[in-house]
């Protein structure tokens, strides 16, 4: 029989069975090498994330400080712009008003004088170019007048396809002699509580600027639809379109590139636009010419049809 500390002995003996003491010292090395370089690795993988992440974020906030510096250019120019326009108001308004006083009494004198020469054919010719030319100083006493008018929409619901047929009609004489072909895309149902006076004159204007670049003929379409903006109205030509460097100064006071213009019509387009808290856009259409577009908010429905 065999004591339990002569059975231990036999079992140390047994071919295979290596103590802890037995291992090698080499190998307990290299076991420790390799855990050491699985640490290393996984060190490294974790700094080179971290710089990706890092570097994705200054890329990141790089292209936020880009966006905010031109948005912020924008603005300030956005700024120059009105507070230009604030002036220049002021100006105008006075200008406009003291001109208006003067045009009445010579209104008045020039329709007495076309009573005692209606039967003088040549000298009616000459006073008829006359009141042509006072004819057009009135309109830009208007545009100045509207230009530095401050005073909010008086709104009311009105018909948007009859507003633009009325100042189609006003046009009428002028659109045949220029040989425009007119087309009004408008549901007869919308309907927008609008100022009536201000959105036929930012129409006109559009309508009018568009005639400019047509002296030739071509087409003209008016487009009015209700989308989650509000009501978008968009005056679109035929014409050359917009040189691209012109595009942020079209709606300068005073900016124009035609002979004989006075570079308001647009600045008023966009200051009715911004009455009723909207916009107006400008941009060149894929198929040729230019189109402007009033975008006014939150103030539109479409009635039912009639049955």
């Amino acid at each position: 029989m065999h004591s339990p500390r002569s059975e231990h002995r036999l079992s140390s003996n047994v071919p295979g069975a290596a103590t802890r003491d037995e291992i090698p010292d080499g190998t307990q090395a290299a076991s420790g090498l390799a855990l050491e370089s699985l640490d290393l690795q996984a060190i490294l993988h974790a700094w080179n994330a971290a710089t990706d992440r890092l570097q994705r974020t200054q890329e990141a906030l790089r292209a936020e400080v880009r966006r905010l510096s031109d948005e912020l250019e924008q603005k300030n120019r956005e700024l120059a712009r009105k507070n230009r326009l604030a002036d220049l108001g002021q100006m105008a308004s006075h200008v406009a008003h003291e001109v208006r006083n003067s045009l009445v009494p010579i209104k008045l004198y020039l329709s007495l004088l076309r009573r005692r020469i209606e039967k003088d054919p040549p000298s009616l010719e000459i006073l008829e170019k006359v009141q042509s030319g006072f004819a057009a100083l009135e309109v830009t006493v208007g545009d100045l007048l509207h230009l530095s008018s401050q005073r909010d929409p008086v709104r009311q619901e009105i018909p948007v396809r009859l507003l633009v047929e009325e100042v189609l009609s006003a046009l009428a004489p002028q659109l045949a002699a220029q040989g425009i072909a007119v087309q009004v895309d408008c549901p007869p149902e919308l309907r927008a509580r609008m100022d009536p006076e201000m959105l036929r004159r930012a129409l006109l204007n559009l309508v009018l600027n568009a005639l400019d670049v047509l002296p030739a003929g071509g087409e003209l379409v008016i487009t009015a639809c209700r989308t989650p903006a509000g009501l978008e109205l968009e005056v679109a030509d035929s014409g050359p379109g917009i040189p691209p460097a012109l595009v942020e100064r079209l709606f300068e006071p005073f900016f124009t590139t035609k002979q004989g213009g006075t570079g308001l019509g647009l600045a008023i387009v966009e200051r009715i636009a911004a009455a009723h808290g909207g916009r107006v856009l400008a941009s060149n259409c894929p198929e040729g010419g230019a189109a402007f577009t009033l975008i006014l908010p939150e103030t539109l429905h479409v009635s039912e049809p009639a049955v």
